[in-house]
């Protein structure tokens, strides 16, 4: 009796384990409606164009759009998604598109959508690592990263990133990858670099104000291609790492209004306080994406401010990308994609 017993619990173990192992790898084949024009309402939180020549446009709440040249398709929830908010989107060395979500990470393979939960794969610190064809990915609320290595998703945790004040955390909101092999993370709390065996942290206890009220909260970040370290912060603008210094850009070119209280609240015109979006085109220039002010150009000597659209309820930038043309495209948190003509913005999609 023993035996049978055990025998039964054995195989209920299996079905159960079985199980999950389905729902932790679950593919929806995709039936995607289609439109002529871009019906996204909740705005454009990241833009990127395949091998292929699609657009791809993830949403700010409804889930990611692919044009084709001719029409728009659109993937939800409904197709498999792990959430409708598109955090970010890329594409793997085998023409799979990769969308990272506000819940989860998610693979298209041109007809089926794959979930892929990391929950039984938390990894030890000890497993960091990192190749040239790994893709990274935000991991929501939690202090770390995920990492596809070409064969499954792992959720790495940072090492020793703690802080003391419970609104600060280290959360990714943003990833760039830069020359010496360095991987930049940008988290509400401060920045993380990895090159492959040792990190680097830069946050408030790190860095030497002018201000003494001034505190990081990183909501974007770009190592051009000089090497240098441009961080943008959601109340204290643009701060600039160059070799080992590190300037507080938007002080030192006078766009820190006097009367600013350098948090959330909202900026002044003629402003760069607010960066949430960070890029650089083919001739060196520098875009800064601002939540209050709209795009904002820097050439090496001077900064040029474009209103993107006078109609919008918001000149909020989600995301600058550049496309296999060297386009600038712009995703506006109140509108949809605009692109640069070399002197202005007009509407794309």
């Amino acid at each position: 009796m023993i035996y049978l017993i055990l025998i039964l619990t054995l195989n209920f173990s299996c079905v159960d384990k079985k199980t999950s192992e389905t729902d932790i790898n679950k593919s929806t084949l995709a039936n995607p409606s289609k439109s002529d024009s871009l019906k996204f309402t909740s705005g454009v939180h990241s833009i990127f164009q395949d091998i292929k020549g699609n657009y791809w446009l993830g949403s700010h709440g409804e889930g990611v759009s692919r044009f084709d040249g001719t029409s728009f398709e659109y993937f939800t929830t409904n197709e498999g998604l792990a959430d409708n908010h598109i955090l970010s989107i890329q594409e793997d060395k085998n023409g799979m598109i990769w969308f990272g979500t506000l819940n989860g990470v998610n693979s298209y393979d041109g007809k089926t959508i794959k979930a892929h939960n990391t929950s039984d794969f938390l990894a030890p610190q000890s497993s960091w690592m990192k190749t040239d064809t790994d893709l990274w990915f935000n991991a929501g609320n939690k202090e770390g990263a995920y990492r596809y290595d070409g064969q499954k998703l792992n959720y790495l945790e940072f090492p020793s990133a703690k802080t003391n004040n419970s609104g600060d955390v280290y959360s990714v909101t943003g990833i760039s990858k830069g020359r010496n092999k360095m991987l930049w993370f940008a988290t509400y709390a401060g920045v993380i670099g990895y090159n492959g065996s040792d990190f680097t942290l830069i946050n408030d206890e790190s860095l030497a104000y002018t201000n003494s009220g001034d505190r990081v909260h990183v909501r974007s970040i770009l190592e051009d291609s000089k090497g240098r370290l441009w961080i943008g912060n959601n109340g204290i603008g643009v701060l600039l790492k160059d070799g080992k210094e590190i300037v507080h850009f938007s002080e030192r070119n006078n766009l820190i209004s006097a009367t600013s209280k350098r948090n959330g609240d909202k900026s002044e015109a003629g402003t760069l306080e607010h960066v949430f979006a960070i890029a650089e085109d083919s001739n060196g220039n520098i875009w800064f994406g601002d939540r209050d002010t709209g795009a904002w150009k820097y050439d090496g000597e001077s900064l040029t401010n474009y209103t993107i659209d006078e109609e919008l309820s918001s000149q909020m930038i989600w995301d600058i990308y550049v496309d296999r043309n060297n386009k600038i495209l712009v995703g506006m948190a109140f509108g949809g994609v605009y692109e640069f003509n070399g002197k202005s913005f007009y509407k794309r999609f």
